[in-house]
């Protein structure tokens, strides 16, 4: 991103905006000291809530907390009596494809049949060039929860595929319990990585290893080479890096 032009400022929040003239004034804070910024747009992409304020009728049952979020449990079942709510509107991320999925469990509910939706393993995709994506939890959460992880990653630039769609930026990194090999979270940075993120998800869901996705073949030449690559090197036995 840096290649591009892009500077990003990652923990940081905006505390003050002031237009002046043609400018735009910012201040944030980057986690150290407050910043000062001058540009000539601002544009705010943040700061969704849910829309529920003139949604409900009183004394309907259907609780909303401070958010404005409809409260569910983990069936989206309401406290009101045959009453679900799902997507936007109740927690979890904002993302279109958690809401529909959120629909057909709560279809397959009042069907009579099971239907769940497992929020932790929701993919997230950032359709920006390269992509981001992943699924799980960072290494700095694991830190922080006091799991024991161990790291593999392995970049495209090593891909024979990338490398022939001159698209070698980024890198896959795999991210599992040190002493289980459970996969704990997968993060993806590159060439159409919202594609190759569901791999991710599949393994996760199944309660799979790092070993898993190392055992399993992957075709060449491919760009998920590079998830089973990052598998390998969890412990160290990529094929095309050194470890």
């Amino acid at each position: 991103f840096k290649k591009q032009g892009l500077d990003i400022k990652l923990g940081s929040k905006v505390s003050a905006v002031e237009v002046k003239g043609e400018e735009v004034h910012v201040t944030f804070n980057d986690g150290k000291a407050d910043q000062n910024l001058v540009v000539d747009k601002l544009l705010v992409a943040v700061g969704r809530r849910a829309a529920t304020n003139s949604l409900l009728a009183d004394g309907t049952g259907v609780e909303v907390n401070e958010r404005g979020q409809i409260v569910v449990d983990d069936h989206c079942k309401t406290a009101a009596e045959n009453v679900w709510a799902i997507g936007d509107c109740v927690r979890g991320p904002m993302l279109a494809h958690k809401g529909s999925e959120e629909g057909i469990a709560v279809a397959e509910l009042i069907a009579g049949k099971p239907g769940h939706v497992n929020l932790d393993l929701v993919p997230w995709v950032i359709y920006t060039e390269p992509e981001l994506a992943w699924v799980g939890k960072t290494e700095k959460q694991c830190k922080d929860e006091g799991i024991p992880v161990k790291t593999g990653s392995f970049p495209f630039a090593a891909i024979g595929r990338a490398v022939a769609m001159n698209e070698t930026a980024g890198m896959v990194k795999v991210i599992a319990h040190a002493e289980t090999d459970r996969l704990l979270g997968v993060h993806m940075v590159g060439p159409v990585v919202s594609e190759l993120v569901a791999e991710a998800v599949v393994a996760m869901e199944f309660h799979g290893s790092a070993e898993d996705l190392a055992r399993i073949c992957h075709a060449h030449p491919s760009l998920a080479e590079a998830v089973h690559e990052a598998a390998l090197a969890v412990d160290k036995r990529a094929i095309h890096k050194a470890n």
